[in-house]
């Protein structure tokens, strides 16, 4: 009999800015062009009360897929099948206690038909799909990663192509 092996996921209770974070992260697009974030509440260990992206830290045993999935489940509710990798790349822009230390940050990105009525809130103030406008206009208090990224993304031609 064969035994099947199994790798442990382990978190890393370590604070994110003390040390290099994996972070899985999605955005969705619905029917009108509205980007899926995340209110995140006054009890978030990092960037509370400010929006950001749906998603979160890659385990230590968890492959970048799994950990995507899980944190869309955990965090929405939701199973999304057709994402496309749209940025994958290790970045210094959040915040951190040494200059020595940055994130890797994937964000899978793809067009859906989900609505808000259709995310279950696991985590954070609210999760709902918010007008383009208010992130490019400075409505919306955005972490320090989402003012970066969101706008390169808007601007993309995986944005538009995702929109037309």
């Amino acid at each position: 009999m064969t035994q099947t092996e199994t790798t442990a996921i382990v978190e890393d209770t370590t604070p994110c800015a003390e040390r290099n974070c994996r972070l899985a992260t999605v955005v969705l697009v619905d029917e009108r062009g509205w980007l899926l974030l995340q209110e995140r509440d006054e009890h978030a260990p990092v960037a509370p009360n400010q929006w950001g992206l749906v998603g979160g830290h890659v385990e230590e045993g968890e492959d970048w897929d799994d950990a995507l999935a899980r944190e869309l489940r955990e965090e929405t509710g939701l199973e999304v099948d057709g994402l496309e990798l749209w940025f994958d790349e290790v970045v210094k822009h959040s915040p951190k206690v040494s200059t020595h230390l940055a994130d890797h940050w994937r964000i899978w990105v793809g067009r859906t038909a989900i609505t808000d009525a259709d995310v279950v809130l696991g985590e954070g103030r609210q999760i709902v799909f918010v007008d383009p406008a208010r992130i490019l206009s400075g409505s919306l208090d955005l972490t320090v990663s989402c003012q970066t990224l969101l706008p390169m993304f808007l601007d993309s031609d995986v944005y538009g192509r995702l929109t037309a």
